[in-house]
């Protein structure tokens, strides 16, 4: 990720938005230079992706693109992957990875800082950043490891359904968290996640791993929601988008962050141009001061003492 963003902020000197700005263009004009940015990045981040990919795993033998293929079809091509399936799946994730409501940390940081009428390339900059946190773009590269876990400690995928509830279930009494399932937003089982389940069990049903997250799917949320460890229990995307990866030989996880954020710029981009489309302000969060820290830090005590 530290290299993703190196890649961006090199390329900010042919930023049109910051050059239409220092002479003085009239702000109600300049999405149309910010659209041109934002044009460039989405059409040059899977480019730098690709060599990032093939400078850390395959000693530089890098990979130009080909006039012939799509953009998706293109970033798998640039990181060595010439399967039809591939360039399917990835058509799919670009898609569904875009955006995420423009709350996620990567979406929401780049429009906050582009508020700020910092060009894009500063903005999509900052959201990388942001992308690289173990809460955000780390979570996919989780939620493998922890299924590659379950595997090595209950001998595979054709694990007993009884096994398998009873290792979550000490899992989550022990205190310990099953990445990609439960989310503070989703009341019932991502969307994006059903989208390559779908694609998972029409093109590789036997997969091991995949065979594994079918169980999972079956096993978690129950076991969550009798616990009552949390309010939404369902699978989230994390959960499944790492066996898709691996599956076609994407196996370091480390770079899946970078794969999110290609398809990241694309929905973010798009609405930084619709901000300042719109002339939208600045974005200054609202401040409290410390009466009202105490305030709200004795009704939360009291809510809980009267909910004990």
């Amino acid at each position: 990720m530290t290299q993703l963003v190196c890649g961006i902020m090199a390329l900010q000197t042919d930023s049109q938005f910051a050059r239409a700005y220092a002479s003085s263009t009239p702000t109600q004009q300049l999405w149309r230079q910010a659209l041109e940015d934002s044009l460039n990045i989405i059409a040059k981040v899977p480019r730098i992706a690709g060599f990032i990919y093939r400078r850390i795993y395959h000693e530089g033998d890098f990979i130009g693109p080909s006039p012939n293929l799509d953009l998706a079809a293109n970033f798998c091509h640039m990181l060595g992957f010439d399967d039809p399936h591939m360039y399917d799946m990835m058509r799919k994730y670009l898609v569904i990875h875009s955006d995420h409501e423009g709350g996620a940390v990567s979406a929401h940081a780049v429009r906050l800082v582009g508020s700020a009428l910092a060009d894009p390339y500063l903005a999509f900059a900052a959201g990388m950043n942001g992308c690289a946190g173990p809460l955000h773009g780390l979570a996919i590269q989780d939620s493998f490891k922890w299924i590659k876990q379950v595997s090595v400690d209950l001998g595979g995928s054709d694990v007993e359904i009884s096994v398998l509830e009873d290792y979550v279930r000490s899992k989550l009494q022990a205190g310990h968290i099953i990445p990609g399932f439960g989310h503070a937003l989703l009341k019932q089982t991502d969307p994006r996640y059903t989208c390559l389940y779908e694609f998972c069990e029409k093109n590789f049903p036997d997969d091991p791993y995949f065979q594994l997250v079918k169980k999972l799917k079956e096993v978690v949320p129950a076991v969550m929601r009798h616990q009552g460890k949390v309010r939404n229990p369902w699978p989230n995307v994390d959960a499944i988008i790492g066996v898709v990866f691996n599956h076609f030989g994407l196996h370091d996880e480390s770079f899946f962050p970078v794969v999110l954020g290609v398809a990241r710029s694309i929905g973010s981009l798009s609405q930084l141009v619709w901000d300042r489309a719109l002339c939208l302000p600045i974005e200054r969060p609202s401040t409290v001061n410390m009466d009202w820290i105490e305030a709200f830090c004795k009704s939360r005590t009291d809510n809980k003492q009267e909910q004990a």
